[in-house]
């Protein structure tokens, strides 16, 4: 089948171009047959066109014309003229013009889609992943893909500028522990041996920085085989970054430069740096999250100091045990009803809270059930404390830290959507999280594990802690947080070989065990490592965040269901029993 090569893509005509003969291709988006005359929206990634098929002007090609269907893919030749007046559209770039016919090629045809071709549709998502092709037609997809591109390019011009080499580092690699499931890849060489799919370059990227390349990137894909959600997917991109020579400072002024770039040529807004900062400590405090949004205020309050000395047996136990009392204040909420006081009792409840303290702000004090357990003086201290004013509402929750302040931050997210304070237009919050605990305490199997990584630096005057009380050392670690969503985190690292020991000892990882996991990474030490550390961007969620889209799902091309299963080309699949049998792998 022969067809020219066109001349304009399906956004380029304007009227500058009348009375021009052009060759453009396309699909047909929509067909109208106006009395005879056929009009054709022409669509390609680039805009839409009109096309009219008259039969005065070229009956051959008009009796084509009238047999086109949605999605047939053509090409057309012919001419441009302005619109008659009153047929514009001013909604879009070429609506001023439209081609007359002097000859069409069906290209090819197509059948009825599942579903339109068109932005805003109401599809169940399952559809339009199993026919993505189809879906990725629609603009919104491909400008989500573009945005995408463009903060690709963004990156490396970046790094680059900034001295930078990017570098790539295997997907095949050694499993090793501490982290989320590792992906398994059978060796068909070695057999009954696996190769992993890398959760992060994290080891490769500390390599690199013995090896003296002393600026790293990547924009790498890694993999979890881990419980999936809305942000996360099985394989995932990171924009993976490492430094030697550098301590915290360096890497927020690198990386804040970064977001600068992205922000002014992504979105348009000029980011004002320094980036705030929080401690660990400070963010859950204040706001129940290591990734709280700063797009309002609603701040708690900790009220231990206010009711230091009170006799109410909830608030006296918390206080005993080392616990937290913590209060948020709800402006404008103190004539909430009972039963929307109950609904908001469950919702902490079904966190994990014993219950929920209420307390109104009238003029002549606090209205609360626990009120008579309350002195006057403790009750204006919970007032002041809040900053409260009559008409407000208080609430209050107790027990231990980390916790309660967690289901308060996410009372807080509840209360900021019922009071609609988060605002489309709302200005982007950045946020830096900066000294987070080195070692969280598991329950279930009683131990410590790395809050982030083993290759964690702890802060320099913690390190005598870390066999005596592990709980109380702090991490020279740092995240990132754009509107309540963690988007980049990072640490300086372990450089020497003696503290890496010590730090696989306090994770309960034997000597024997670190040297088959890690030893290549120790040994590398051994032979003069610079100071390191770096970040990485999660570039999923960051253009999830910059495309206003509510999932990563849609900003990547062929994602995968909350299940990790492809739709599409009905992965994960069976495969046939002679590639196990090289793999020397048996289905029980």
């Amino acid at each position: 089948m022969s067809f020219k090569r066109r001349t304009h893509t399906c956004g380029d005509l304007r009227e500058s171009n009348i009375g021009d003969n052009v060759v453009i291709n396309g699909w047909v988006d929509t067909r109208r047959d106006l009395g005879g005359v056929v009009f054709i929206d022409l669509r390609d990634r680039y805009g839409i066109t009109q096309i009219v098929f008259e039969p005065t002007y070229n009956l051959e090609s008009h009796e084509i014309g009238k047999d086109l269907r949605n999605e047939y893919v053509v090409s057309i030749e012919g001419k441009v003229r302005k619109r008659p007046e009153g047929t514009e559209n001013s909604e879009i770039a070429t609506g001023f013009v439209d081609v007359m016919v002097d000859k069409v090629t069906i290209l090819n045809k197509a059948i009825t889609p599942p579903f339109q071709i068109k932005d805003g549709i109401d599809v169940h998502e399952d559809i339009r992943l199993k026919y993505r092709y189809l879906d990725l037609r629609r603009k919104e997809m491909q400008d989500n893909l573009i945005l995408r591109h463009k903060m690709y390019q963004i990156v490396r011009n970046y790094f680059d500028k900034q001295s930078f080499v990017e570098v790539e580092t295997p997907v095949l690699m050694k499993s090793t522990p501490e982290g989320a499931r590792d992906f398994l890849v059978p060796s068909r060489l070695h057999k009954g041996r696996f190769y992993a799919l890398p959760q992060s370059p994290q080891q490769y990227k500390q390599l690199l920085m013995v090896s003296g390349l002393d600026r790293y990137f990547q924009i790498v894909k890694c993999f979890r085989d881990e419980d999936l959600r809305a942000d996360r997917q099985p394989e995932f991109t990171q924009i993976d970054v490492e430094m030697s020579f550098v301590d915290t400072e360096d890497i927020y002024e690198t990386m804040e430069g970064l977001m600068i770039k992205l922000f002014k040529e992504v979105k348009g807004f000029d980011l004002v740096t320094p980036i705030p900062r929080l401690t660990f400590k400070e963010a859950m405090e204040r706001y129940g999250s290591d990734k709280p949004d700063l797009r309002f205020d609603l701040e708690m309050k900790t009220l231990n100091e206010a009711v230091k000395t009170c006799e109410f047996r909830v608030f006296k136990e918390a206080i005993e045990k080392e616990g937290i009392i913590t209060g948020l204040l709800a402006p404008g909420c103190g004539e909430y009803t009972r039963n929307q006081l109950d609904v908001l009792t469950e919702y902490v409840k079904k966190l994990g809270a014993g219950g929920l303290i209420w307390m109104r702000v009238k003029e002549d004090g606090l209205d609360a059930p626990i009120a008579k357990f309350l002195t006057d003086e403790e009750k204006q201290n919970i007032i002041n404390a809040l900053n409260a004013k009559p008409g407000d509402l208080l609430f209050i929750l107790s027990g231990s830290r980390l916790k309660t302040l967690s289901q308060m931050g996410s009372l807080r997210l509840e209360m900021a959507r019922r009071l609609d304070l988060i605002k489309p237009d709302s200005e982007p919050a950045l946020l830096w999280v900066t000294e987070f605990p080195l070692f969280e305490w598991d329950e279930d199997t009683k131990r410590f594990y790395a809050m982030h990584h083993p290759f964690t630096s702890p802060r320099i005057e913690d390190i005598d802690k870390m066999e005596s009380n592990p709980a109380e050392v702090y991490a020279r670690a740092y995240d990132l947080v754009l509107d309540g969503n963690e988007i980049a985190g990072g640490s300086i690292r372990i450089h020497d070989s003696e503290l890496q020991a010590l730090m696989f000892k306090a994770l309960g990882i034997s000597d024997e065990e670190a040297e088959a996991k890690f030893g290549f990474l120790m040994n590398a030490f051994k032979y003069g490592a610079p100071p390191h550390g770096g970040i990485a961007f999660g570039l999923d969620r960051l253009a999830m965040l910059f495309a206003g889209e509510k999932s990563i799902r849609e900003v990547i091309a062929f994602p995968k269901t909350s299940s990790g299963h492809s739709l599409m080309d009905d992965s994960p699949s069976n495969v046939d029993e002679h590639q196990l049998k090289e793999l020397h792998i048996k289905i029980r």
